[in-house]
Parts: C-alpha cells; sequence; structure tokens
C-alpha cells in the first residue's frame, strides 16, 4: 500500500492502463484522506463555553467526587499533550483542552467542578494550580506560570488538592524522599489491589497519586502520574491521561484493578476533595 501511495503520488501508475493513477483530482483526495487519517488529533474539539455552562448547572447538586469524575470522563478521548513542558504552560494559556496530560486534566477536572461559569473555572485555575496565586496580564496570558505545581507530590502536601486518606487504603509502607522530603509513606502496589478487592472505600473523584520506585526518578519526582477514580455500578474505574511526552496517547478510562495490576509503579498515595 505504501509503495502504490507514494507511485500515484509521482504521477507513476501502477497499472498504466488506469487513468485514476494520473488524475490530479484523484491524487488530491487521496493526500486529504491520508492526513486526516494521520492527524486525528487535529480535529478534536472539547466542549465550547456554552456547553460547559449548561454541564455545570447540570450536576451542580451532585456531591462535588462525582462532579470531578463526571468531568474527568468528559476528557475520554482527547489527546495526550506531547508537550515535555505542558502545552497550556507553552501557550501561557489557562484553558488548553485539545490536548492533555495527566496533571492538566486532574487541574481542569477540578476547577470545572468547583465552579458554576467557564469564567468562574479560570478563576479557579488561578488559585489551584498555582503554589503562591496565578496572574494574567492584560490579555489573559498567564504571567507566572513558573510558580505552578509542577510535582505531584507538592499538590497532595499542601492540602489544596484534598484530604490525604492513603492509610485508610492498606498498610502504610515508607520509602525514600527527595527534594527535602525525608520519607514519604504510600499503600504498596499489592496491598492497594487487595483494598481495591476486599472494599469499598474509594469514592468517585479520588484522587490517586501513582508512587515510583527511587531508582526511576529522573527529576527528583516522587509521583510519576495521577488519575482520578469513577465509581459505576460495575466497578471502579480510573480515568487517566495515558501517554508518553513527543510520542502521543489520550485520555482513557480503565478498570482500576486491571491497571494497578500491570502499572509499572510501586505504590499510591490518594487524595479526596471534600
Amino acid at each position: 500500500m505504501k509503495k502504490h501511495y507514494g507511485e500515484l503520488l509521482s504521477g507513476e501508475s501502477v497499472n498504466r492502463k488506469n487513468s485514476f493513477a494520473y488524475s490530479p483530482i484523484h491524487l488530491f483526495a487521496i493526500y486529504i484522506i491520508f492526513a486526516f487519517l494521520s492527524f486525528p488529533a487535529c480535529v478534536h474539539a472539547f466542549m465550547s463555553d456554552t456547553e460547559i455552562a449548561v454541564f455545570q448547572k447540570e450536576i451542580a447538586d451532585k456531591p462535588v467526587g462525582e462532579r470531578i469524575a463526571l468531568w474527568t470522563e468528559k476528557f475520554v478521548g482527547t489527546p495526550y499533550d506531547p508537550d515535555p513542558l505542558g502545552e497550556y504552560v507553552t501557550k501561557k494559556a489557562i484553558v488548553a483542552d485539545e490536548r492533555v496530560d495527566c496533571m492538566y486534566l486532574s487541574f481542569r477536572a477540578v476547577e470545572l467542578a468547583l465552579s458554576l461559569t467557564p469564567d468562574k473555572a479560570i478563576d479557579m485555575a488561578l488559585d489551584k494550580r498555582f503554589i503562591t496565586k496565578g496572574r494574567l496580564d492584560s490579555k489573559g496570558n498567564v504571567i507566572n506560570y513558573e510558580d505552578r505545581f509542577q510535582y505531584g507530590e507538592d499538590m497532595l502536601d499542601s492540602g489544596r488538592w484534598g484530604e490525604e486518606i492513603t492509610e485508610q487504603l492498606g498498610k502504610a509502607t515508607e520509602i525514600k524522599g527527595s527534594r527535602g522530603k525525608g520519607k514519604v509513606k504510600m499503600v504498596s502496589k499489592k496491598d492497594f489491589l487487595k483494598s481495591i478487592k476486599d472494599s469499598g472505600t474509594l469514592k468517585s473523584g479520588d484522587f490517586i497519586f501513582f508512587i515510583k520506585a527511587v531508582e526511576k526518578r529522573r527529576a527528583g519526582e516522587i509521583v510519576g502520574h495521577i488519575g482520578i477514580v469513577k465509581i459505576e455500578n460495575r466497578g471502579v474505574y480510573l480515568i487517566h491521561a495515558g501517554g508518553f511526552k513527543k510520542k502521543g496517547g489520550e485520555v482513557k478510562k480503565v478498570r482500576l484493578y486491571d491497571y494497578i495490576n500491570s502499572m509499572p509503579f510501586i505504590g499510591v498515595r490518594v487524595s479526596r476533595i471534600n
């Protein structure tokens, strides 16, 4: 197929009796179709401000955890943000919903869940994403993204991303910290799997911070990934931005037990926003 496509673009017929290969219109159509299939992220769209406002009001009476989970679920299928810094940071933007990584997905789901209008979600972002407070210039560009939360463990330890409930989920294990943190408590992969199977401790909207092994840390990071829980009649699910920087991926909804069972992380910490 690749050979045929190349020959068609160069004007050489696979079968010189077939006039299709010589038609500029057909060649252009083939090019457009190929481009469309090759770049699906370019055609993805999230929700308009009007649609966001409608959904915010529609779920306003639900518990905050359910609202967080429902907003996270809205992003399922959204392409992964391949920008190493984060596209929202590079663009100095608050709203960058076309492509997301696990940090942005966590930010945005909470901001939308805790507000009643798209504008109020932006105000919420200036509070939640930053160690101090976010600031905008006259054009709406963020001018102090260097002050944002860049490490999942800093989000959790700040207390602004919910109450930590890690020790309610199983026996806590201490591991070596980093960046001034001496020791960190987590629930091991094995014990967390048992907790998922044997209890109903988790709730929709809980944040799971996945802990890296000490030897796998690259920039002093303790947390290697973040996902959000959604509880349904059919079971416990994890919604997360699954992908790799410079490579891609998408937001996925998977059974939590299956993800934990095969994950490359050694344990978890968990928080809940009430």
